[in-house]
């Protein structure tokens, strides 16, 4: 009895694409692979460059689901992909094909795996007040706010984290219930998919992570990133507060090119990705009974698929 499903986590620029294909190639004689994204920000179109996108020849060797599939306009969230790829894992076993799940919003790993929490629904006044105050006061000060009322969430988060912070404070307003509490609440498994084997690229070095980091954020730049944020700037239904531009390289970038100023845009877009690594790899260390590949050794990508074959072996 094969593997019904696996997944492929790691941090951002761990190398998660080339172990996937890798994977892919090994097993096509046997069984084909189709890979399923488990990214936020893979989901948008029009947002190529900054979000490192499977080219158009990778995504015509292998199957790819859950790219493209939303304008940037429209939000996503981790109920949204479980219902997706609930529905695509059972669509790619019907065609005797085997789902990879590969991507590194961990969140969603989670929800998929574990099921999702009973959190209450977004409530659009509460934001706007949350928003309002961060024009007035900055996101720093209401990341001091959350860590008085919901201090585990807090130190999870960075100060500058818009998003997560306003959903964290909203939570709390709501219920009076800290976003912490709601976790591991009855609800819990609800739509959960099994615990599926989970392989992790992990670095031992910090920093061989910080300059892959680096160094993919200036291939970015070369192709065109800020063009192709310029571009979505020119859209009138656009803006900073959508999910779409909150992604790590596009905050960053919308920002420079408001203020009108490109100079420290490397250095606050590369800053931002270590922080978002920082965050996956501190989400992959509480996810249970996952095998930790060293993205960082010599031998990663052979190291990965052997666990990802020996996963699917074992069913």
């Amino acid at each position: 009895m094969k593997a019904r499903a696996l997944c492929l986590a790691g941090p951002t620029a761990s190398g998660k694409t080339a172990v996937a294909l890798a994977f892919a190639r090994l097993l096509a004689p046997v069984q084909p692979v189709e890979i399923v994204s488990v990214d936020s920000a893979l989901v948008y179109r029009g947002m190529d460059i900054g979000t490192a996108k499977p080219s158009a020849a990778e995504r015509a060797e292998v199957p790819h689901h859950l790219i493209d599939i939303l304008d940037p306009a429209q939000a996503y969230s981790a109920a949204s992909f479980v219902t997706d790829a609930q529905r695509l894992i059972g669509d790619i076993a019907a065609r005797g094909a085997l789902p990879l799940l590969v991507g590194g919003t961990m969140l969603y790993f989670k929800a998929l795996r574990e099921g999702l929490d009973a959190l209450p629904g977004a409530d659009a006044e509460i934001r706007r007040q949350i928003d309002a105050e961060a024009t007035l006061q900055g996101w720093p000060i209401l990341h001091a706010e959350l860590a008085r009322v919901d201090p585990a969430t807090a130190a999870r988060l960075a100060p500058a984290d818009a998003q997560r912070i306003q959903r964290a404070l909203e939570v709390w307003r709501l219920t009076g219930r800290p976003l912490s509490a709601w976790h591991g609440a009855a609800a819990r498994g609800a739509g959960s998919v099994g615990a599926l084997p989970l392989v992790s690229l992990e670095p031992a070095s910090r920093a061989w992570l910080h300059e892959r980091i680096a160094t993919r954020f200036d291939a970015m730049l070369a192709a065109g990133f800020v063009d192709e944020v310029r571009a979505l700037r020119t859209r009138a239904d656009l803006h900073a507060g959508l999910p779409a531009m909150r992604c790590v390289g596009y905050r960053q970038a919308w920002q420079a090119l408001e203020a009108g100023r490109l100079e420290g845009l490397r250095e606050t877009g590369v800053a931002a990705t270590r922080q978002l690594a920082k965050r996956q790899l501190t989400w992959l260390r509480s996810m249970a009974a996952r095998q930790v590949i060293g993205c960082d050794a010599p031998d990663a990508v052979a190291g990965a698929v052997q666990a990802l074959l020996e996963a699917w072996q074992a069913g």
